[in-house]
């Protein structure tokens, strides 16, 4: 979080949330814009990631006072609610080695979900494809 640009929002992979082994922004090429994201619970959303996914910059609440989380929103969309106000997908700065590392995990005291995942792995895919996890 400490390589936050000033005025940027930082994002970065969480590993066992969402369904999946890795929920994660993707890329560019490059590595150096965020382009969409791999999630499964409702992909449709405007930031379709997790609360432990992205950092704030405290500058940007500064500068926008109505960024603001709310009673009002939809489960799910909380995330979505607050970024709107501050950022757009192409400013998201992507982390964590161009978001490969896993640094953040959901942890809990039950059996993981893994049912987004599952259904992956039945089309010969993985959401945590190119990463060690």
């Amino acid at each position: 979080m400490s390589k936050i640009e000033r005025g940027r929002v930082g994002v970065w992979p969480v590993g066992l949330v969402g369904g999946l082994m890795v929920e994660r922004p993707l890329l560019t090429e490059d590595g150096t814009k965020v382009t969409g994201f791999n999630a499964a619970w409702r992909p449709e959303r405007p930031f379709p990631i997790d609360m432990a996914a992205f950092a704030i910059s405290m500058d940007l609440f500064i500068r926008n006072p109505q960024a603001t989380f709310s009673y009002e929103v939809q489960r799910g969309y909380q995330e979505s609610e607050i970024l709107r106000h501050l950022t757009t997908r192409d400013q998201l700065q992507p982390l964590a080695n161009r978001c490969t590392d896993v640094l953040v995990w959901h942890t809990r005291t039950e059996k993981t979900k893994l049912a987004a995942e599952e259904a992956l792995l039945k089309k010969g895919q993985r959401s945590d494809g190119g990463m060690e996890v």
